[in-house]
């Protein structure tokens, strides 16, 4: 179908709904940066919390069932926090290619620009870009380490290995 085929107001509307679009794109990437920084202070503040309990000996008997417990919660939220990342990239993703679809329309693309730039210097030899995404999804997993030596820890004294 023809841009004229839509009306006068084709032009106008669709520039309207191009900035609405551009607009949530940008919002779901704040919001992505606030999940993120709330994973990272609340795992963070996990552990700080239960080095905090265990070195005051705030805890009476063994704190081997708060290890096991907090090394839980600690993998199951690196789990949820990493899902929540695939979450984000899958939707912004869907915006953008909505984004670029509308630019067929406008006369300039630019965000379809700036990826067709990107892929041109990295033919002619530039350094390879590197999503965020590919590396914040793993930013969850370096949390995990210390949760998952919780665990081992843990398990190994409830078994008799350690302790």
């Amino acid at each position: 179908m023809e841009q004229s085929d839509y009306g006068e107001d084709f032009q106008s509307h669709l520039l309207e709904q191009y900035k609405i679009c551009v607009e949530m794109a940008d919002r779901v990437s704040v919001k992505r940066g606030q999940a993120n920084t709330f994973y990272i202070s609340l795992l963070s503040a996990l552990l700080a919390l239960l080095s905090l309990i265990i070195d005051n000996k705030l805890v009476s008997g063994s704190s081997d069932v708060l290890l096991l417990f907090t090394s839980i919660l600690g993998l199951t939220l690196c789990f949820t926090w990493y899902i929540n990342i695939q979450s984000y990239r899958q939707l912004n993703s869907l915006k953008f290619k909505v984004i670029s679809e509308m630019e067929q329309y406008l006369p300039f693309p630019c965000y379809s620009r700036e990826w067709a730039t990107l892929k041109e210097r990295q033919r002619e030899g530039e350094k390879q870009y590197i999503r965020l995404t590919a590396i914040e999804r793993f930013v969850p997993l370096i949390f995990a380490v210390p949760y998952f030596g919780l665990l081992l820890y843990a398990l190994f004294v409830f078994v008799g290995i350690l302790g």
